[in-house]
């Protein structure tokens, strides 16, 4: 059997259990110090970098009689990031194993905050160790760390799911998901599904054999000068079209763009305005909120008209190169582009649904201009 000391997220008990497979109440657990060591933040605040520091104890809990099975699930989802188990002394004087980080681990100079960490990114890392743990027995670790930004935005997403304004006046019924193997992972995830769920009239339908690819949420947002009247469209090359082997393999969107982890859908649009097509929004008006095709996807997006000026010359080529963008922007009148939208020429969900929204707000906008 063996003991081992979690100074960082893997204190948080409910992630423990996750990672663990097992519930917190099979665990010999309690909390413990580890002395002349330092907790330090990552960059990003996601999880602390333990460090030697005399005169200083790092908080955390101890976990004893382990078994091989619970160290094999746990190296799994540690192995890829370059820490490793050590053997330390506690300030009780027990001995336990403790997950060290090496020199290529970068830390700030700056105290690891387990509460701040708990109260903003636990949710996020509960939902991705789900996605890791899946993956126990069928990908190693070095995958997982290759993965684990998709994981990761994958997995706020599911954040922010919780709070979405649609689902008003419509079932709330049973879901029993019989299970769930997810078949792909990579820049999206293929989850095969087996499911019962409730029917309309009370009874439960008969096993249902299912799949969703899974991605993460985008903002999607309609560039408007209420002023000149014009919008802006970006330009791009779209996978989409290239699997459907269609012709046409550019397209004219909104500026649009994945939510990363942390950020809001708000955040999202200004960023992907700056970043697109050099744009500052002076605002930001909710458009709604949809799936691209609920059916067999999870890809949600947050829908905004961004108000902002429009002069001549604005339009031109953008995107960020270390994303592998090519985006050319175009100028187009409002009358125009509703003239591409009744004339079935805009093949972009998002572009209709905002084409029309915008026609039905236009006349507040520019008064309010």
């Amino acid at each position: 059997m063996n003991t081992l000391f979690f100074y960082g997220t893997l204190r948080h008990v409910p992630l423990l259990e996750c990672v663990l497979g097992r519930a917190s109440d099979t665990l010999d657990l309690a909390e413990a110090q580890l002395p002349d060591h330092v907790a330090l933040s990552s960059p990003d605040g996601h999880y602390p970098v333990l460090r030697p520091q005399r005169g200083t104890a790092t908080a955390g809990v101890i976990v004893r009689a382990l078994s091989d099975q619970d160290i094999a699930r746990l190296n799994h989802y540690e192995g890829g990031f370059a820490y490793e188990l050590r053997t330390i002394t506690l300030s009780t004087g027990e001995s336990a194993a403790v997950y060290m980080p090496d020199a290529s681990v970068q830390s700030l100079d700056t105290a690891w905050d387990f509460v701040a960490w708990r109260d903003r990114w636990a949710d996020m890392t509960l939902w991705a160790a789900r996605e890791v743990m899946d993956a126990f027995g069928r990908m190693s670790p070095a995958d997982i760390a290759t993965r684990f930004p998709r994981i990761r935005a994958r997995a706020w997403s599911k954040v922010l799911a919780q709070s979405g304004r649609h689902g008003l006046d419509v079932l709330r019924g049973q879901v029993d998901v019989v299970s769930r193997t997810q078949s792909y992972s990579n820049f999206y995830a293929l989850e095969d599904i087996q499911l019962r769920h409730e029917e309309f009239d009370g009874g439960m339908s008969d096993t249902l054999d299912r799949a969703a690819l899974v991605s993460s949420d985008a903002a999607i947002v309609l560039p408007y000068d209420p002023d000149r009247d014009r919008v802006l469209l970006v330009e791009q090359i779209r996978l989409g079209p290239i699997g459907r082997a269609d012709p046409v393999c550019w397209q004219m969107e909104p500026v649009a763009g994945l939510i990363d982890p942390g950020e809001t859908p708000e955040q999202a649009a200004r960023r992907e305005g700056a970043e697109e097509a050099d744009l500052v929004f002076q605002r930001l008006e909710p458009a709604g909120e949809c799936y691209a095709s609920p059916g067999a996807a999870t890809d949600f997006f947050h829908l905004f008209v961004g108000l902002c000026d429009l002069p001549d010359g604005s339009a031109g080529l953008g995107g960020e190169p270390t994303e592998g963008e090519n985006i050319r922007s175009h100028l187009i009148s409002f009358d125009a582009l509703l003239n591409m939208a009744e004339d079935r020429r805009v093949a972009n969900t998002p572009l209709a649904m905002l084409t029309y929204w915008l026609a039905h707000h236009r006349a507040r906008l520019r008064n309010r201009a």
